[in-house]
C-alpha cells in the first residue's frame, strides 16, 4: 500500500494555524459549557428567577453557549436577559436579547442596553441567579452615566482618552468611576437585592484581574476619584479636553459626596463569584503547541508586553537579531500577548490598529534577516479603524514589497500600517471571532 507524502506546511500556513490554535482554546462555544458543568453541578443547577446579562465582543457567542447548555442540562430553568456586544459580533440566541452597540466609542444604543441591564438587576429578588457574561469590550459597550453625565460628555471622554496614548487599564479607571454599572456597581446592585451572581470572564487585560476586565462590573475595584482625577492631569486632559460635567463628578467623589466604586469590604457575606475562563496566556500556549509539531521550538514571551507598538515592534526585531547572531541548534518561534497603544499626532488620521502597526515597525527593523516571519492579529478578529484581524509577513511578502518599491518608514511615518501590508495581499481577515483574549504575536525564525 503506497503512503501519501504530507506536504509540509508553508511559512504564511504555519503563522496562520498558530493563530487559529490561539483563538480556538478561547471559543465561548466550548469553554462556557464547561465552566457551568462546574460551577452548577448536578443537583445544584439555578431553581429561582436566572437572569443572565452582559457585555462584550464574545458575550453575544457566550450567551448562545449558556442557551445550548441550558437547554439540554437545565430544561426547568427560565432564562431571559440581555447581552450587549459590538456591531457585527452577534450570536443567535431565543430567550436572551442580544443588543448591537458602539465600540471603542459608546453610543445611544449600548446606553439604552445598559438602562436595561440595570433595570432587570433592580427586580431580582432573594434566591435568583444573576449570571454575568462579561468579556473585552465591555467597559464602553456598559456605558450608562451616573446621574449629571451625558451619553455625548462620556464618548467626548472617551475620544479624548484614546487620541491621548493612555493604556486601556488607565482608561478604565476613569470609565469605571463615571459608570452606574462599571467598577462593580452590578454586583452592587444585585447584592441589595438579595441575589447570587456568578461572572464568567473571557480576559483580554493583562494580569487577568476581574477588576480590569471589562472595567469590573461585578467585581471589587481597587481604583479611586483621585487615581482617575490623576490620569487625566497626566495626559493634560483638562477641560478644554473633558466635559464639565465629568470632571465635576470625579471631584465630587474625590469630596466623598459620591459613594466609590465596589470594594472589598462591600462583598464581605455576599454570594458573588468571578470566574475568569480565558486569558491570553493559555491561547499563547495553544499556539506554543501547534508550532512545536511543526519542528520550531517556542518561547513564550509572557501575555503583558504593552507601549507603543512601534516601540515594542523594534524592541521584539533586536530579540530576534540576538537570537539569530547568538545561532539557533532548531527553528524558533517567539510568541507574546499584550496590548500595545498608538499615539496618532493631531491631523494624522492613520489606518490600521495596534497590531499591524507592531508588525510593520517589526517589519522595518528587521531588514536584511530573510529567515523572519511574523504574524500579529487581534484575536476579536478586528485591528484598529479596519476590518482585518492583523496582518503577516514572510521572506516572500518582503521580496514583493522590495519590488513594489514600498517603503516601510514612509507608511510608520504617516501611520498607515493597514495601507502598507493591504498593498501586498498580506491582510490577515478572519471577521469577528466571537471571543477576545487581546492581541496574539508571533515570531518565526529559521536556522
Amino acid at each position: 500500500m503506497t503512503q501519501k507524502n504530507t506536504k509540509p506546511a508553508t511559512t504564511e500556513e504555519i503563522l496562520k494555524n498558530a493563530f487559529v490554535a490561539a483563538v480556538a482554546v478561547a471559543d465561548p462555544q466550548i469553554i462556557v459549557p464547561q465552566y457551568l458543568a462546574k460551577i452548577f453541578p448536578v443537583g445544584q443547577e439555578p431553581t429561582g428567577r436566572c437572569l443572565v446579562v452582559g457585555a462584550g465582543k464574545a458575550s453575544a457567542s457566550m450567551a448562545s453557549a449558556l442557551e445550548a447548555y441550558a437547554k439540554i442540562h437545565w430544561p426547568q430553568v427560565k432564562l431571559e436577559g440581555v447581552v450587549l456586544t459590538r456591531y457585527g459580533h452577534s450570536s443567535p440566541t431565543s430567550h436572551i436579547r442580544i443588543v448591537e452597540a458602539g465600540h471603542p466609542v459608546p453610543d445611544q444604543a449600548g446606553m439604552d442596553g445598559a438602562k436595561e441591564v440595570l433595570s432587570l438587576a433592580k427586580q431580582l429578588q432573594t434566591g435568583d441567579v444573576l449570571i454575568a457574561l462579561v468579556s473585552g469590550g465591555g467597559s464602553s459597550l456598559l456605558t450608562l452615566p451616573q446621574e449629571g453625565i451625558s451619553i455625548d460628555d462620556i464618548r467626548k471622554t472617551t475620544e479624548a482618552l484614546l487620541r491621548s496614548g493612555a493604556p486601556i487599564e488607565e482608561m478604565n479607571v476613569v470609565r469605571k468611576h463615571l459608570s452606574a454599572i462599571l467598577g462593580g456597581n452590578l454586583a452592587r446592585v444585585a447584592i441589595a437585592h438579595g441575589a447570587r451572581v456568578e461572572a464568567f470572564l473571557i480576559s483580554d487585560v493583562t494580569g487577568d484581574s476581574p477588576a480590569d476586565i471589562a472595567s469590573g462590573p461585578c467585581a471589587a475595584d481597587y481604583s479611586t476619584y483621585l487615581d482617575a482625577l490623576n490620569i487625566l492631569e497626566k495626559y493634560q486632559l483638562d477641560a478644554k479636553a473633558i466635559p464639565v460635567s465629568v470632571l465635576n463628578h470625579l471631584k465630587q467623589g474625590l469630596a466623598g459626596d459620591i459613594p466609590e466604586t465596589l470594594k472589598d469590604a462591600d462583598l464581605i457575606n455576599a454570594q458573588v463569584a468571578n470566574h475568569v475562563i480565558a486569558t491570553a496566556y493559555k491561547s499563547l500556549e495553544a499556539a506554543a503547541e501547534y508550532v512545536r509539531t511543526q519542528g520550531y521550538e517556542s518561547l513564550v514571551l509572557g501575555d503583558t508586553i504593552t507601549g507603543e507598538a512601534q516601540d515594542v515592534g523594534s524592541e521584539q526585531a533586536a530579540l530576534a537579531r540576538n537570537h539569530l547572531a547568538n545561532g539557533i541548534e532548531k527553528p524558533l518561534a517567539l510568541i507574546s500577548g499584550g496590548e500595545c497603544t498608538v499615539t496618532i499626532p493631531i491631523g494624522l488620521k492613520g489606518r490600521g490598529g495596534r497590531c499591524s502597526e507592531f508588525l510593520l515597525s517589526l517589519f522595518a527593523a528587521s531588514e536584511g534577516f530573510p529567515n523572519l516571519a511574523a504574524l500579529a492579529a487581534d484575536t476579536d478578529g478586528i485591528d484598529g479603524s479596519e476590518k482585518n484581524a492583523g496582518a503577516w509577513f514572510s521572506a516572500e511578502i518582503r521580496k514583493d514589497s522590495e519590488l513594489k518599491g514600498l517603503n516601510p518608514e514612509t507608511f510608520l511615518a504617516a501611520h498607515d500600517c493597514y495601507g502598507f501590508f493591504a498593498e501586498l495581499g498580506a491582510l490577515v481577515e478572519t471577521g469577528p471571532t466571537l471571543t477576545n483574549v487581546n492581541d496574539f504575536r508571533i515570531i518565526l525564525l529559521d536556522k
